[in-house]
């Protein structure tokens, strides 16, 4: 039987896959993935996807299923951190009951920006095959994209 975390690892892998370009490491910038081996050396295991002009390094460290935006001169724009949705804070939890009760979350991030170190968290929510993601501050107010 899969743990809860497996089950969130393997969407957020699919999710990300179907919205972004999934790469090979060759094609890579070598600048990009000086910067990732240098903030992550211990990881063995990455998958590399185009996301808009940057370039994102999907992972597993321990548990945590993360990743990582870099632009193609190397510096580090954001790190993504998978939640179970019941671990979003509870501030976002009730502000996502109030604005979206039609709505179902499927899945929740922490995302920490590298220039300023703000948080925000993400929640994919869907209503039949609708879905969006949406973010919030950890005090519950939305986030324009």
């Amino acid at each position: 039987m899969k743990t809860p975390l497996q089950l969130l690892a393997a969407a957020l892998l699919l999710a990300s896959s179907a919205a972004a370009q999934t790469l090979p490491a060759a094609q890579v910038p070598a600048a990009v993935t000086a910067t990732f081996r240098h903030a992550y050396p211990q990881v063995a295991q990455v998958t590399w996807e185009k996301e808009g002009v940057n370039y994102e390094a999907g992972f597993k460290q321990g548990a945590a299923v993360l990743s990582v935006l870099i632009t193609p001169a190397g510096k580090l724009v954001e790190t993504e951190t998978g939640l179970a949705p019941s671990q979003l804070p509870v501030l976002v939890r009730q502000a996502l009951a109030r604005q979206y009760n039609a709505y179902r979350v499927t899945e929740a991030a922490k995302i920490v920006s590298a220039g300023t170190g703000r948080v925000v968290y993400e929640a994919e929510i869907s209503q039949g095959r609708q879905h969006r993601d949406v973010l919030f501050t950890a005090d519950g107010q939305p986030v324009a994209r």
